[in-house]
């Protein structure tokens, strides 16, 4: 199988699962229930458009290519962090105790990581305004989301929540982070190999298929209360974090 077959595979494949989840979520009348991940769907399929339209009228090595692929793909990692949240958000429904420690760390974690970001280039700052700006600030924010996503997947095993399908998007989500990651250490430990950026135009398309594929399951398929809710009850490290500490005597 060629590499250009196998990519044209991974690239409509990706296009049939986006467009076939929307209709599919719009037409059963599930859109508020799964608005978040159907708004970062929509975004991506936006995105692969503007981009198509660009390269087809302007060309590959075209200004107008390089501008909007890279302000698309930075708004991409945006929308994929902001996922995250709402996932969170959706998480802490029946636990506003918990809810109440992790709102004020989101914002925090996205300030820290545009900093580590802006950092990165203090030889430079000129280069704020370049790709290898959003390349740095892709690469940590993808990190991020991945630990993210795995600290999610735990309180929800933590808190017995009902939300079974919950489960699979966020399982769905740490597939599609872990594509990207695993590809941006592998170019930082070989830098200038040609083998990093090759390897990303196959496995990041794969992952994010496969990310596409555990949606559309858990949407059509997964139950809606697998699992038996605990009301009331948070984790430990919830409970502790916000009980008073009591007097050394």
């Amino acid at each position: 199988m060629s590499g250009a077959f196998l990519g044209s595979v991974l690239r409509y494949g990706g296009y049939c699962l986006e467009l076939g989840l929307i209709l599919y979520v719009i037409g059963r009348g599930r859109f508020k229930r799964y608005a978040a991940p159907v708004a970062y769907v929509a975004s991506v399929l936006a995105a692969e458009c503007v981009r198509s339209y660009v390269l087809s009228h302007f060309g590959l090595s075209s200004k107008q290519y390089f501008y909007s692929y890279w302000l698309t793909d930075f708004c991409l990692a945006l929308g994929a962090f902001f996922l995250v949240c709402a996932f969170f958000r959706r998480a802490c429904r029946e636990e506003e105790k918990i809810w109440g420690i992790v709102r004020p760390m989101l914002p925090m974690t996205f300030v820290l990581v545009l900093g580590i970001s802006v950092l990165s280039l203090s030889r430079n700052y000129k280069e704020i305004y370049s790709a290898r700006f959003i390349y740095e600030f892709e690469q940590n924010l993808y990190f991020t989301c991945l630990v993210l996503v795995t600290l999610l997947y735990i309180l929800i095993q933590q808190t017995q929540s009902a939300d079974d399908q919950l489960g699979l998007l966020v399982t769905g989500m740490g597939i599609q982070f872990a594509g990207p990651a695993a590809i941006f250490a592998l170019t930082s430990l070989m830098p200038g190999s040609k083998f990093g950026p090759s390897l990303l135009a196959y496995f990041s398309p794969l992952c994010s298929l496969l990310m596409l594929l555990t949606w559309s399951y858990a949407m059509v398929r997964a139950p809606k209360h697998a699992k038996v809710a605990v009301i009331g009850q948070s984790p430990a490290w919830a409970e502790s974090a916000l009980s008073p500490r009591s007097s050394v005597i």
